[in-house]
């Protein structure tokens, strides 16, 4: 299962994927943004934790699907107006980092989510109290390690074939005969 690292690694190569050259938003700014939105979903096993202190009475819920993804998309999209220091995300971006999570949860994991809620709703099973979920975040991110080797050697790609296209690309030489 993907715990932060992964999500944020998979969020990251989808946000650079998409960036425009005149983003001109601060690295850390923009990694925050994604970071953030990337685990927005496991946003469940917080409020599992506070409110049952059972990180898993309540994951794999709600947040975890099509309509979260757009309702966390539309905000993302509009988070910029709170202030000048706020990198600005599309709707469009905001939703495709907020459903890459789920589309990581779909793919690593044999457990089901609730993309299609309120239609069908999966709720992970057993019990996950404070101790086990730092635990696992904390230590058990191998799984992530290979995510994140696998976004980063994606990333170098991206840049090499880039740079390739942008050579490629030779600045056009207008003369102009003044005869």
């Amino acid at each position: 299962m993907p715990l932060p690292l992964g999500h944020t690694a998979i969020g990251w190569a989808l946000s650079e994927t998409g960036r425009r050259e005149e983003d001109t938003s601060s690295l850390p700014g923009r990694l925050l943004l994604v970071a953030l939105l990337a685990n927005l979903p496991d946003l469940d096993v917080l409020l599992g934790l506070l409110l049952y202190g059972n990180g898993n009475a309540l994951h794999r819920g709600p947040t975890h699907s099509l309509v979260f993804a757009l309702v966390a998309g539309w905000a993302a999209a509009h988070l910029w107006r709170l202030g000048p220091r706020v990198p600005r995300v599309s709707f469009r971006m905001g939703f495709l980092l907020v459903f890459s999570h789920l589309a990581a949860d779909l793919l690593f994991t044999s457990a089901p989510v609730s993309l299609f809620w309120p239609l069908a709703v999966h709720f992970s099973e057993g019990y996950s109290g404070w101790g086990t979920v730092v635990h696992a975040v904390v230590f058990r991110s191998l799984q992530d390690a290979g995510i994140a080797a696998a976004c980063l050697g994606y990333l170098v790609l991206l840049r090499q074939v880039r740079r390739m296209v942008d050579g490629l690309r030779a600045p056009a030489v207008v003369r102009r005969d003044d005869r």
